[in-house]
């Protein structure tokens, strides 16, 4: 008498067999991914099943072939597995992007940064408006508060920060009360009754001169090190002045730091504000938060007052009014923050002209819209920022 054969599976139970089969890229099933499709089986056990790659020659396909394979073929009531390979549309790949870097966001791990400091960005679309400026002279207006600010100089090929705060020294390890391990402490400044803690890369080599050639892993890693590695202690604010564009610095920080807010900076030119909105739309990619825009570099009032607008005039409002955000202030040019960042003082910190007073209402208007630190104290920092925010235009 012949053993009877298992009867063949249902297409719902070859659908939960392919849970198990985890994109080794996306970190994620592909069931929940989108990329299994329809499954048929016939009454002799053969199950026939969809599978639509990201992109056609994807190099991991080989890899998906064998797990699904091997999964299905666990049923007992499986006799062949075959599969129709496919190609998602755009817009399905830009559905399963969306979930892989929200995955990637939900399973961020701990840093030395304390969940209760407020962390902003500094980010740009491209080169050359003013952030690093932004970024030192934010943060002496912050600490100039009482507070305790640390920056952060990710911009590593461009590291300019340890000149425009006037620290020169170089980092140092030792170890730390309640660390396992020797940790990076931060080189200090006072600032009025704050203080300000920096780290940069600029305080790692022997020269500023020093070209650091350094590809995506390495950046990756620099950046992942200055969160894990560094002695931050209580901070109420981190600051990160970032490098420009979209690339591999910027999608780390959105991975380890997800509550990130972005601070956006423009000149006033339409071709600024065209590859600004880039770092707003990276922010909605990664489901980070945009909290203003800093127009940079406004216009130039001479020693008569006629204000001369030398890169044109609308950028920050009209990349604002694009994004959906406020235009948190336009700081003017002036020759007093050039001079002040070549000397390591920041203007905002003593100088009396329209610079020093746009960056301090900046830091004031920052302060006004924090979050205060007793209503953190219960809250998942890492679901703070659970609705990813739209770019989108206001409405008028």
């Amino acid at each position: 008498m012949s053993e009877r054969r298992a009867e063949p599976p249902s297409s719902s139970e070859v659908t939960e067999l392919l849970r198990a089969v985890i994109d080794p890229e996306l970190g994620d099933n592909i069931v929940d991914l989108g990329m299994a499709g329809t499954v048929t089986v016939s009454d002799a056990g053969e199950v026939r099943i969809g599978i639509k790659l990201t992109i056609k020659g994807c190099p991991l396909r080989a890899q998906i072939k064998k797990d699904v394979e091997s999964r299905v073929a666990t049923h007992p009531g499986v006799t062949t597995v075959s599969i129709d390979w496919g190609e998602m549309t755009a817009d399905e790949r830009t559905e399963v992007m969306t979930r892989a870097r929200w995955n990637a966001r939900e399973q961020a791990g701990d840093t030395q940064v304390s969940a209760l400091t407020r962390v902003l960005a500094i980010a740009s679309g491209k080169g050359g408006v003013g952030k690093s400026s932004v970024t030192v002279n934010l943060a002496a207006a912050l600490a100039k508060t009482g507070l305790v600010v640390g920056v952060l100089d990710a911009d590593i090929w461009g590291f300019s920060i340890p000149r425009m705060l006037g620290m020169s020294d170089r980092l140092e390890a030792r170890r730390v009360e309640g660390s396992d391990k020797p940790r990076i402490i931060p080189n200090e400044r006072r600032v009025g009754a704050g203080l300000l803690k920096v780290v940069s890369t600029g305080m790692l080599v022997e020269d500023e001169s020093t070209a650091l050639m350094w590809r995506g892993l390495m950046l990756t890693k620099a950046v992942e090190q200055f969160l894990n590695d560094v002695h931050w202690g209580e901070l109420d604010y981190l600051l990160i002045d970032m490098p420009p564009g979209t690339g591999d610095v910027q999608m780390g920080l959105a991975r380890m730091l997800p509550r990130t807010d972005l601070l956006i900076v423009t000149t006033p030119a339409t071709s600024a504000q065209k590859v600004a909105i880039r770092a707003a739309d990276m922010a909605r990619r990664s489901f980070l938060r945009v909290a203003g825009v800093i127009e940079n570099m406004s216009a130039f009032t001479c020693e008569h007052g006629t204000t001369y607008p030398l890169f044109g005039e609308g950028g920050g409002a009209a990349l604002a009014n694009e994004i959906g955000v406020d235009l948190l202030g336009q700081v003017p040019i002036e020759n007093a923050v050039a001079a002040g960042s070549d000397e390591g003082e920041p203007v905002a910190i003593a100088g009396d002209g329209a610079a020093a007073r746009a960056f301090n209402a900046i830091a004031r208007t920052i302060l006004d819209t924090a979050v205060p630190t007793s209503e953190m104290g219960g809250c998942s920092a890492r679901s703070a920022e659970a609705v990813p925010v739209s770019v989108s235009r206001r409405d008028d």
